[in-house]
């Protein structure tokens, strides 16, 4: 296929993305290798292969357009209706729709017996049950769970087929969400484990399969287990380089260990293959504009905040420039509040203090940031205005909102509290705030992505013993906060800052030097110099 040119009527967008990453480049599709043999003919089957490869990849939309592909070929491939039932809901969130995968089955029957006339063998007749169960009744945890045992009986009498045992490790997969109230809590390692070790083992065997590499990823998306994952996330990285959120799900591993360029890398691919295709939304279906537009502030956020731990404050700018157009014309929530509250990473991350005008409309972690940046810029009556109004929009969103979204808040109205505490002389109230602050993320499980809130509450803590002069209370919360987030530049740095107060200068050396290399030369000269200094006086 013909390389992307930029012309003279090219867009604005198109040159903002240019400069973010250089344009797209068109070219055969890649989308991984498997082995999946059916009863379906070789003209379906061309098809059928390409849409499980999608679905590998949470590709939802393509995935859904091949299998159709296959059922004009083949009208009566039941396995074909399978895969396109499969691509209607994310295997790994809430069901969002439920009628219409039960309406692509029904194109194939009316029933569950007529559907499994249609399965000539037992294997097909077996994947088509259990699909039967995902869409049929209960609730969204009783039939994930269903759906899980049914691919565990599946697993067990084929042991030997890729295909089964992929399936069946994203499907335990699916029922983490209600094990837990997060990924990274500890009542979802086990099952999590148990997919993992699935899909290394199908890994171990076909290094290039979607699937494998991918469940990988997210069986051990958290700190503690990510180093398993790590190998399978550089793989997946050229597995499948014509699919967004397969480009970006390396980055999940990349982020746990603290491997920022990679992250930044990870999601400018990513991006750039979301972008390639979102100059054709307007000829889009609703849900393929938005998984795109979802695709594009994924990448762009996460990638924000790998270069922002570079301390590459241009490529952080331009990324909420990259998504501001997107965010115009979506209609995903998400999406529309990202360009807020990548600006307000921006400011909190960077520490350019900024204090936004407190509109009405001001994204919460907008809020958030100009509080904090009100504080350190000495005006705590507009700080004490922002968590007013924190306050009162926990109250408003209590019984609306999910917990973790709730809980997030909670934690943005604690810290910009107790910095106002902090600022007021009030030392003691300032440590309990923000200690509830702290049980709360720890109650959240651990972190399996960007910051959220934008301020991790473990490395406030610290910041705030420092200011009270408690070095020793303080090195204890940035070795947390490195714990849950490693390499962290900001707790990098507090970490050696309370070493050096402490007394603990092998500690501080070794930080600050990390915080170099992690930083190069692209931070400010007063940040840069602190480290260097710091680092010279002990080479004397």
């Amino acid at each position: 296929m013909m390389k992307q040119r930029i012309t003279r009527s090219v867009s604005v967008l198109f040159l903002l993305a240019s400069v973010f990453v250089g344009l797209p480049v068109l070219r055969a599709e890649q989308l991984g290798e498997l082995n999946f043999p059916t009863s379906g003919s070789a003209a379906a089957q061309e098809h059928f292969l390409r849409g499980v490869k999608y679905l590998h990849n949470f590709g939802f939309e393509d995935a859904a357009e091949a299998f159709r592909a296959a059922t004009k070929v083949e009208p009566d491939f039941a396995l074909a209706y399978w895969g396109e039932a499969l691509s209607h809901n994310h295997p790994l969130q809430p069901a969002r729709d439920l009628e219409t995968p039960r309406k692509v089955l029904a194109r194939l029957g009316s029933s569950p017996a007529e559907r499994a006339a249609k399965a000539p063998t037992p294997r097909e007749a077996g994947l088509l049950a259990a699909v039967e169960i995902l869409y049929g009744e209960g609730d969204d945890a009783k039939r994930a769970f269903a759906y899980a045992e049914a691919m565990g009986r599946l697993a067990t009498r084929y042991p030997e087929d890729e295909e089964i045992q992929a399936f069946y490790a994203v499907a335990l997969l699916g029922t983490v969400r209600h094990l837990g109230d997060t990924w990274g809590a500890e009542s979802t390692f086990g099952v999590r484990m148990e997919a993992g070790a699935i899909a290394q083992e199908v890994f171990r065997k076909h290094p290039n399969h979607p699937g494998a590499a991918h469940y990988i990823i997210h069986a051990f998306d958290d700190p503690i287990h990510a180093p398993l994952a790590l190998t399978a996330a550089q793989r997946y990285a050229t597995i499948a380089p014509d699919v967004s959120h397969a480009l970006h799900m390396p980055s999940h591993i990349f982020i746990q260990r603290g491997m920022w360029a990679e992250v930044v890398a990870s999601n400018e691919a990513s991006y750039q293959a979301a972008f390639a295709r979102w100059h054709q939304r307007d000829s889009f279906s609703k849900t393929q504009r938005y998984f795109n537009d979802v695709y594009i502030w994924h990448a762009l956020d996460w990638g924000q905040y790998g270069a922002l731990q570079l301390a590459d404050w241009a490529k952080a700018r331009q990324a909420i420039a990259l998504l501001r157009p997107v965010a115009e014309k979506s209609t995903v929530s998400r999406v529309k509040e990202g360009v807020g509250e990548m600006t307000a990473r921006y400011i909190v991350e960077s520490e350019q203090w900024e204090q936004l005008p407190l509109l009405s409309d001001l994204t919460t972690h907008e809020l958030m940031a100009t509080g904090m940046s009100a504080v350190r810029m000495g005006d705590v009556a507009i700080a004490q205005q922002v968590e007013a109004r924190l306050s009162a929009r926990e109250q408003e969103g209590a019984s609306t909102r999910f917990k973790q979204t709730q809980q997030a808040l909670t934690i943005m109205r604690l810290e910009v509290a107790a910095l106002v505490r902090l600022a007021q002389g009030q030392g003691d109230a300032a440590i309990a705030l923000v200690e509830k602050a702290v049980a709360i993320a720890n109650s959240m499980g651990l972190p399996n992505g960007s910051a959220i809130p934008i301020k991790p509450a473990h490395e406030l803590y610290g910041e705030i013993l420092l200011e009270l002069d408690r070095p020793q209370q303080a090195m204890t919360w940035f070795e947390a906060s490195l714990r849950r987030t490693p390499n962290r530049p900001l707790s990098l740095r507090g970490l050696a800052r309370a070493a050096a107060k402490n007394d603990a200068l092998s500690t501080a050396r070794q930080n600050y030097q990390k915080l170099l290399t992690v930083w190069g030369d692209r931070n400010t000269p007063e940040a840069l110099q602190e480290a260097r200094m710091f680092l010279a006086a002990a080479d004397q």
